[in-house]
This record gives C-alpha cells, structure tokens and sequence, in this order.
C-alpha cells in the first residue's frame, strides 16, 4: 500500500469519525416479549386428595362434544403429566379424524415446570426398606410409600372429577406409567385388576426394593389361579433393547409369566424397541400406547 493510499484511508477514517451517524444516538429498538405458548385443544387445573396433596392436571379432548359417542370418550391417564403430556396431547390433536384422536388424555402431574417431581417416588411406590438396597440409599432422605393412597386417588376423586367436567366413557379408562410411574402401573394391576381397562407399563422399575414388585405379582398369580379375579386389565409392557437404566430382560420374563394365565382371562402382550434408551421409550411409544388404549378390540 503507497503512502498516498494510506493517506486517504486515514482521512476516510477521520472524516467517518467526524460524521455523526443518523443511527448511532437512536435507542435500539425494544425486545418483544415472547409469549408462553398454550397447545391447541388442551385445558389445566389443579386438584387436591384427600390427603392435602395438590396435583396438576393437564387434559386433551376434541373440541366438539356434540360428536362424542354415546358412552363417552375413552380415557387414558399419563403420569409423570409435566414430562409427557406434551406428546401425547399433541399426537391425539393432531389425530382428531382418527378413532385414537376420538379420545381424552388426561396428565397427572404436579404444579411447576419442572419434568419430574420428586413428590412423584412417593406416589409410585411402595414404602424403601429399611435399611435400603445399596442402589437406592440416595432416595432415603424423601418420601415413598404411598402408592395405595394415590392409585385411591386416581380411581376416586381424580376419576370422578373428571367425569363431572367431561364426557367420559366410565369404563374405558387406561393408565400409561413409565419408569416408576411403570412400576406403579404394574401395582395397578396386581392391587385392583379391574380399575383400568387397559394398563401400559413403560420401562417398569421392577428392581425397586430388591424387587419388591414380584410379591405382588405372586398374590396376584395366586389369586387368578384360585378364580378369585373374573376379570383383568388388558396390559402391554414396553421396553428399549439399550435401556441401561432398567435392564429389559425382567419385563420380557414377566410378560412370559403372565401370558402362561391367558387361560384365565388374563391378557398381557410384549412391545420391544431395539433402538432406544431408558429416556427415550415414552416418546417413541406414544401412538403405540394410544391404539392400545383407545381402539376397541
């Protein structure tokens, strides 16, 4: 670059400086406030159990009853609402042309943001032993133990309130629960087997409590064998083949186990997906869970 050039750069420089900008004193311009937003076809409020606890609900339903069936809608129930509501709300809007669109979704959930509630251990299980199996000693310091006092719940006051705000079908009622809430969804069964008219079991936690699960489904197995049980959920239990968290070997042989009582009514069935991890089940699952739960057969 010739002196001469560098010359007439540092003027343009200085006479660039010299001029003020028509811009430069102006205000930048305000920041829109973005909005929450509020998923089409969907309503929440809140509810307290008897027992003083204050749960969310968040609820999904076609937008015209005047094309509800003559029943009512079916119904399924989603725990762990704040984290999986979002996906199956969307998938029935979405779907309202389609029987499984036909339909009410119902999350039970807890008030905040957050995905998961730590109120959410104590809902779905039963009380940790004392002293706790080496794996859970981190979850000693919170509640559990009140599964029998929520599933009360869900098929009393939750039940009954939603029957009062909305056309439901009184006995197509199901029941979607993963991880924990899958565990506390094979108790559902096991403890009342003719609550729910269909019961999905998502990544069940069956080692909680050194499996504690399995006494349950022993009294269960004893009860269908003695013709104590007329009747049962249908039950579908889903697994990812590369869930680390819980190994999906136990929910193949448990689904083994109750087939061997089909003869008494009782119907279960195996949904296997090879690709996906613990955390990734329940959105891979959702229209799966929907026909199962909303298509009569």
């Amino acid at each position: 670059m010739t002196i001469k050039t560098l010359a007439c750069t540092a003027l343009a420089l200085l006479a660039a400086l010299a001029i003020p900008s028509a811009f430069a004193s102006d205000p930048p311009p305000p920041t829109a406030t973005a909005a929450r937003y509020a998923m089409p076809a969907t309503e929440t409020w809140d509810i307290t159990s008897p027992g003083g606890e204050v749960y969310r609900i968040f609820v999904s339903k076609p937008a015209d009853d005047k094309d509800a069936p003559e029943d009512g809608y079916p119904v399924l129930y989603v725990l762990d609402g704040n984290a999986y509501f979002g996906s199956f709300a969307q998938a029935r809007w979405v779907s309202e042309y389609l029987p499984i669109g036909k339909a009410i979704v119902v999350g039970v959930g807890y008030p905040g943001d957050d995905a998961w509630d730590v109120r959410r251990l104590n809902d779905f299980t039963a009380a940790l032993l004392d002293p706790p199996p080496r794996q859970w000693r981190a979850l000693a310091q919170y509640k559990s133990g009140a599964r029998k006092q929520f599933l009360d719940f869900m098929t009393g006051p939750l039940r009954s309130e939603i029957a009062r705000r909305y056309k439901a079908d009184p006995d197509r009622h199901s029941l979607f629960g993963h991880s924990l809430g899958g565990l506390f969804a094979l108790y559902a069964l096991y403890e009342r087997p003719q609550a729910f008219h269909s019961i999905v079991a998502a990544s069940p936690s069956m080692e909680w409590n050194a499996q504690g699960i399995l006494d349950d489904e022993r009294a269960f197995t004893t009860r269908v064998q003695a013709g104590k049980v007329d009747a049962s959920s249908r039950l579908m239990v889903i697994v990812g083949d590369r869930d680390t968290d819980d190994d999906p070997e136990p929910a193949r042989a448990l689904v083994d186990r109750l087939d061997r009582l089909s003869g008494h009514g009782v119907r279960a069935r195996l949904l296997r997906y090879p690709d996906e991890i613990h955390v990734t089940v329940p959105a891979r699952s959702v229209t799966d869970v929907m026909r199962f739960a909303f298509e009569i057969r």
